[in-house]
């Protein structure tokens, strides 16, 4: 394949610290809607505080809003990561980003619609929004992190970053409505509609950026060039908007340059990385958020206790993102499976301390794990595509993304399979005789 631009290549790569300051603020987009959707969980818990029919006393949106989304999210992203060679990345990434700005701004018209009014109809509007959610994901966080995998390693670390800036910034806000609003009247609603509206206005930067200024920017246009004379044909798009035109060649290439392992092949030779990932994300997840909220006892703090401890997490998983742009404090590929396989001591140290120890130490223990999971989480996904080549480095950063996903799917489904037995094995009662006849109630509390 060659390349042609009409015109003398790019003799500089410019734009490098630019290039780093959009993919934190696309990362940013990524996520931003979706953890505002789980931050304002408590106005939904009081919008839909109980069925108004059948055995189920509950509507549990944040439990059924998660299964909601990632089973949207895991199907869409098989299905892109199995014609991920036939996909135009540019259309798939902004085709991202407009799903995640509608949906985003959907939530506000329904809610203006029905007048913060509960009930079955706004709640099953608000699950398809999520499945859209999920299906926005899908294109967003796969396609960008196997588009930045043709680029510098700094680019995915700024990109990560951004996913866990969405965390920190939706818990500094959550934190300053409640202060704000907490007494007021209304107030969950309004700091509900204040975080959708601030998310609806970054996915529409996120639009703007991705799509006019990031492909004209030296660097990009350089590594997406390099990209495609190694073969990718999923970069054209990108390149044909900035002037460069690709074609095929009727030189033969050599075969090693043009050669694209396949999916298995980049598995297998890779699997470590990819139990890695999975591994991070089951730990994590098996504590975080769930057991933060529900196991970890009363405190001085009250009902910011948990918000506390979430914003700690989140603002630890952000900073030290950053960590691994200092060379020597990266780890090697066989340190890196060290450092998973021991942050399994994180089990029994949050039991103890749950059971044992004071609000303190609980607190410094959830920012050690916010630490772990943004270091290590950098660390696999900058240090797996050294050594491919271009058509081979987004599926395998694809297969990665993948990982993480299962291992949301599959916590998620174990802690909510684990929560319906307990809940049936405790609430199920035979209660009370009405007019002579013996009634069953089962109920579930949020």
């Amino acid at each position: 394949m060659a390349v042609s631009n009409g015109g003398a290549a790019t003799s500089r790569l410019e734009g490098k610290f630019s290039a780093m300051a959009v993919c934190w603020i696309l990362g940013l987009g990524s996520l931003v809607s979706w953890n505002s959707m789980l931050t304002i969980g408590d106005y939904y818990y009081n919008l839909f505080p109980a069925m108004p029919f059948g055995l189920i006393r509950r509507y549990h949106p944040s439990r059924v809003l998660t299964l909601v989304y990632q089973p949207f999210a895991l199907g869409t992203m098989a299905i892109l990561a199995y014609n991920e060679a036939k996909i135009d990345t540019r259309k798939r990434n902004i085709a991202g980003y407009i799903l995640f700005c509608a949906s985003t701004f959907s939530l506000v018209v329904l809610d203006l619609a029905t007048s913060g009014r509960g009930g079955i109809g706004p709640f099953i509007g608000i699950c398809a929004i999520v499945g859209a959610f999920g299906v926005a994901d899908a294109h967003v966080q796969g396609g960008m992190v196997g588009d930045l995998s043709f680029m510098c390693p700094d680019f995915i670390q700024s990109f990560l970053a951004g996913l866990a800036a969405s965390g920190a910034l939706t818990s500094a806000l959550r934190l300053s409505t409640k202060a704000v609003f907490d007494k007021s009247e209304g107030g969950e609603r309004k700091g509900a509609m204040l975080f959708l509206g601030i998310s609806t206005f970054l996915e529409f930067i996120c639009i703007i950026l991705y799509a006019f200024f990031f492909p004209k920017l030296p660097i990009v246009k350089h590594y997406r060039t390099k990209a495609a004379l190694e073969g990718s044909k999923t970069v054209s798009a990108d390149l044909a908007v900035v002037g460069i035109q690709t074609q095929q060649s009727q030189e033969v290439d050599d075969a090693k340059q043009q050669e694209r392992l396949s999916n298995k092949q980049l598995f297998f030779q890779n699997i470590d990385y990819a139990v890695e990932l999975f591994l991070i994300y089951v730990l994590t997840l098996s504590i975080f958020p769930g057991f933060l909220f529900e196991n970890t006892g009363k405190h001085q703090l009250g009902t910011w206790y948990p918000l506390v401890l979430i914003a700690m997490y989140n603002l630890l998983d952000f900073v030290s993102r950053y960590i691994p742009l200092v060379k020597c404090l990266r780890l090697s590929r066989k340190g890196l499976l060290v450092g998973v396989l021991a942050r399994f001591l994180f089990i029994p140290a949050f039991y103890f301390t749950a059971k044992y120890g004071d609000q303190g130490w609980m607190i410094m223990l959830t920012s050690f794990l916010g630490v772990t999971n943004g270091y290590l989480t950098v660390c696999v996904l900058t240090d797996a595509p050294k050594g491919y080549k271009g058509r081979s480095k987004m599926p395998w950063e694809i297969c990665l993304y993948c990982a993480s996903l299962v291992a949301y799917l599959l916590v998620w489904l174990l802690i909510g399979c684990g929560s319906l037995v307990n809940k049936v094995s405790e609430d199920l009662t035979f209660a009370y005789a009405n007019d002579g006849e013996t009634q069953i109630r089962l109920y579930f509390d949020p």
